[in-house]
């Protein structure tokens, strides 16, 4: 194997490992996104756990952030709650996701 295969295989296997963190803090931010909209809705318990696993799970099958956002939206639009606001949500919860997912929470 050349410098060149081996640097290859390098980034290959980083762009791996950087997609699979991505894609466990995008679920641990929509799980926690989901806990936020049931707290802002006064859901709790066993409750709150299915309203943020069947709204953010189900919205996001539907097509990503755009669907989720929406669906948060109709629920939050009661309340107050502006898409903004729910954006702005997902941007802080990424962040802590992406830091608990590094830090294996």
């Amino acid at each position: 194997m050349t410098t060149f295969d081996k640097r290859e295989e390098g980034f290959e296997k980083k762009f791996a490992l950087d997609e699979e963190l991505k894609f466990k803090a995008e679920a641990r931010r929509n799980r926690l996104l989901g806990a936020w909209v049931a707290e802002r809705l006064g859901i709790t318990g066993d409750a709150a756990v299915a309203y943020a696993r069947e709204a953010v799970a189900g919205a996001f099958a539907e097509g990503g952030d755009k669907a989720v956002i929406a669906r948060i939206a109709g629920d939050l639009s009661a309340k107050g709650i502006t898409e903004e606001e729910i954006r702005r949500q997902m941007t802080e919860l990424l962040a802590q996701a992406i830091a608990q997912v590094k830090n294996g929470a």
